[in-house]
């Protein structure tokens, strides 16, 4: 079955669309420049596409089985100027608006459509409530962004396509993201909590984050908001000091708030808020995680017998019975 993918050079694509072709997939990659994609799985048919519009790929949507929409500028490459809070925003609704166009285009539509976003939906201000999916946006930049991300293909469900949105956290990955930000200090002797390190980390394995979006490709029951995050949230504090015990480093060097949002203006709101959200939703459709607490997923990513790189993804979850 052929699945499509916006966005699959990034750090979730890559393994996703290992796993798929894996699986026996039929996988296509929309990138801006395919010359320049590189370390793509064996398998994987990369296609161009403007980012905007269905011109020049809508047609493989017809009689596909899915496409999965990650597209979008990255957040944390760069301090957040107006020019930069525009492209965040555009990148993410223009994608939604190219894959609505292949979407209504195609004659047999494709059964699933599985958006991207973030649990920055929920907002900054959550303090420690348990936050669900059902719970409403927020109000700031990145809550409003992901409110758009998710608008810009809500109108799936009127052409008969199911649609399962991913608010995902923090994906913790060596090959890029924040994760390795985060442990970097550490190599030096000088890791710590981030701010006050009260702020809650909802934080994802990144072999977790391609299961759980296989399975909800699996799934037909699976429908609405997903909050992609493991079922214990830390706290900023708890993951320095869980850094510093598999590292063996100290982890008392705590960087203030001040100095964050001084480097990285308001894009310190990455590091410096955070949602204390659980995933309710997938864990009701019968998901299980392979790392559900913080100390399993460091010891994989950081111990003496760390996991290969996110290249080799993990099978796909099994519905439960």
């Amino acid at each position: 079955m052929r699945i499509v993918i916006t966005g699959g050079t990034g750090l979730i694509g890559r393994p996703l669309s290992q796993a798929l072709v894996a699986a026996g997939h039929e996988v296509v990659v929309l990138t801006r420049n395919p010359q320049k994609a590189k370390n793509m799985p064996a398998g994987v048919r990369l296609q161009a596409w403007d980012g905007e519009t269905a011109s020049g790929w809508g047609e493989l949507a017809d009689g596909a089985h899915a496409i999965v929409n990650l597209a979008g500028e990255g957040i944390a490459d760069g301090r957040w100027s107006s020019a930069r809070k525009q492209a965040i925003r555009q990148s993410r609704v223009n994608a939604g608006k190219a894959v609505m166009e292949a979407l209504q285009a195609a004659t047999v539509k494709p059964k699933v459509l599985i958006q991207a976003s973030a649990v920055g939906y929920y907002g900054a201000e959550t303090g420690d409530a348990l936050v669900k999916e059902q719970d409403s946006p927020g109000a700031d930049f990145l809550a409003k962004v992901c409110f758009d991300w998710e608008l810009s293909t809500a109108a799936t469900s009127r052409l008969g396509v199911r649609r399962a949105v991913i608010r995902t956290g923090i994906v913790l990955s060596n090959e890029g993201g924040a994760f390795p930000k985060l442990v970097m200090p550490f190599n030096f002797f000088a890791g710590g909590p981030l701010g006050n390190g009260k702020q809650w980390m909802p934080w994802i394995h990144w072999e977790d984050q391609v299961r759980a979006i296989q399975f909800l490709i699996d799934n037909e029951q699976a429908a609405g908001a997903f909050n992609l995050a493991a079922p214990n949230p830390v706290r900023n504090s708890e993951m320095a000091k869980a850094i510093g015990a598999v590292k063996g480093r100290p982890a008392f060097m705590p960087a203030p708030g001040f100095a964050i949002n001084m480097v990285f203006g308001e894009m310190g709101t990455v590091v410096l808020d955070g949602q204390r959200a659980v995933p309710q939703h997938l864990q009701e459709l019968g998901f299980e995680f392979k790392y559900n607490t913080i100390e399993a997923a460091l010891r994989n990513l950081l111990g003496d017998k760390a996991a290969p790189s996110a290249t080799t993804a993990a099978a796909p979850e099994k519905v439960a019975a």
